[in-house]
């Protein structure tokens, strides 16, 4: 994976910031494009010819291919590398974390955070299925990291990215992160890992 591309994506996305987080791991050059998600970007004609679901992040080739979805930019990028598995099963496991992410822990928790850090709405206006299921889905992380260092084994791997990024801010989100203390622990290991300073 050699060749630049152009990231569009938020900082203030963990989506985005995955793909950034494993290129720059990786080392793999790249430019990014901020991307406002919150102020119709993402539905501007220029954006929806990029990406037609209007998402960010996408990445861009020279060459004009593009591809999107956090998860797929991420598995695109890592290809070949040490963050997937070479084990079969391993690797299995770590698609297996990878789909319940985006299924089970982004749509609570990354919204929670979106509607109440960003949006600046109270608990009142937000509905309250988010925090149960949110910590439903952080309870499920802390019963696996009270048994391995990271989810598929004592490896990083791409599914600890793209779970650490809304955890590691869930508490942006309302959610009290003093109940899982392995969970805790593990976003300091993959924090480090990933160079990233603690999340504020």
């Amino acid at each position: 994976m050699s060749d630049a591309f152009t990231l569009y994506g938020s900082s203030s996305s963990g989506n985005s910031l995955k793909p950034k987080w494993v290129a720059d791991k990786l080392k793999i050059p790249f430019r990014w494009v901020e991307v406002n998600t919150f102020n119709g970007e993402t539905r501007t004609p220029e954006f929806l010819k990029l990406n037609p679901a209007g998402q960010a992040p996408v990445i861009v080739y020279a060459d004009g291919r593009v591809l999107a979805q956090s998860n797929a930019i991420m598995l695109h990028l890592a290809d070949g590398s040490r963050l997937v598995p070479g084990d079969a099963f391993a690797r299995a496991k770590m698609f297996e974390w990878m789909f319940w992410e985006q299924y089970s822990h982004e749509p609570t928790i990354a919204v929670r955070i979106a509607r109440k850090h960003y949006l600046g709405m109270s608990d009142a206006e937000l509905d309250p299925a988010l925090l149960t299921k949110g910590h439903a889905a952080l309870a499920r992380l802390e019963l696996q990291l009270t048994q391995t260092s990271y989810l598929v084994g004592q490896d990083l791997t791409l599914a600890d990215v793209a779970l650490v990024a809304y955890t590691r801010v869930a508490h942006r989100g309302g959610f009290d992160m003093s109940q899982y203390p392995a969970v805790r622990a593990w976003v300091s290991r993959v924090e480090a890992d990933l160079g990233l300073s603690a999340a504020d």
